[in-house]
């Protein structure tokens, strides 16, 4: 729980409040954008929230904090928070909302599918969280995208008995029982509209997953900035920048019109062609 002797000075007045213990995973801001901003490296509240909506969105952040940093609030009004993930995005992909720590609060969504639903990396697994998954059909696949976000991969394995993919380029000792360890650079079909696809970069094992032609899932490879564009980060890049710039450019043989990221903003195109426009761009900046 936030600590209210640890409360940051730029704190709005009023019972809302980030303290010191944030670490800048911008999961708050992206949640409630007009009641977060950014000071010194850590979040705060700019101002209280005070519409029903603006409440909603600020106490989201509060559960799906990574750290707990997030205080001013509890009991039902904060059960009533945790009880709205997973959260639809876009037809059937949800957003878990409870970040981990342990992946510096990565984004994991939940994919629903008649064949079995999806999770793309690994969300808190906190009890309501995965009663509410349960509920919702359960997880027959758990795809990691790289080995920053498996977080707690291994009790989402025993809930709900789902296969598990990783890289095995990524693989440690913590993911050496992931049940499918994909090889080399070659995008494989691990089912009628789920295709992974290899980009190594960011780490040697990264890899984005594609549902339906629509969704691009990209772990913490590629993400947006604020005015929308596409983004990558040669300071975040842990294995090859060069690397990681090849595999953008082989995402322009795949059609999609969303980027889905583990870190980072959402982008959403009107069309594939557009979102090939936004690739193009960024691998001409990236090459000036």
């Amino acid at each position: 729980m936030a600590r209210l002797n640890l409360r940051l000075k730029e704190n709005a007045p009023g019972p809302l409040y980030v303290d010191e213990t944030c670490i800048d995973c911008d999961t708050c801001r992206q949640m409630a954008p007009e009641i977060y901003g950014e000071s010194r490296g850590l979040s705060y509240v700019m101002r209280q929230p005070e519409s029903r909506d603006e409440k909603l969105r600020a106490l989201q952040a509060l559960v799906a904090c990574p750290t707990a940093s997030i205080g001013g609030a509890k009991g039902a009004e904060v059960r009533d928070a945790l009880a709205t993930f997973p959260q639809r995005i876009d037809g059937p992909v949800h957003d878990c909302g409870l970040r981990a720590e342990s992946s510096f609060g990565a984004t994991s969504y939940l994919v629903l599918r008649p064949a079995g639903n999806v999770l793309v990396d690994s969300p808190r697994a906190a009890g309501p969280l995965l009663d509410r998954v349960e509920a919702s059909g359960g997880v027959r696949l758990l795809f990691l995208t790289h080995r920053d976000d498996v977080a707690d991969h291994a009790r989402l394995h025993a809930r709900f008995s789902c296969d598990r993919v990783l890289h095995r380029d990524d693989v440690s000792r913590s993911t050496r029982e992931v049940e499918l360890q994909l090889q080399g650079g070659d995008p494989v079909e691990l089912g009628p509209g789920l295709l992974a696809i290899p980009v190594p970069g960011h780490t040697r094992g990264s890899c984005a997953l594609l549902v339906d032609g629509e969704y691009l899932f990209t772990g913490d490879h590629l993400w947006a900035a604020e005015d929308g564009s596409l983004e990558m980060g040669r300071s975040v890049c842990w294995y090859s920048w060069d690397e990681q710039v090849r595999s953008l450019e082989k995402l322009l043989a795949h059609s999609f019109r969303w980027v889905l990221p583990g870190h980072g903003r959402r982008a959403r195109a009107g069309s594939a062609a557009e979102m090939h426009a936004k690739l193009r761009r960024l691998l001409r900046d990236l090459r000036r």
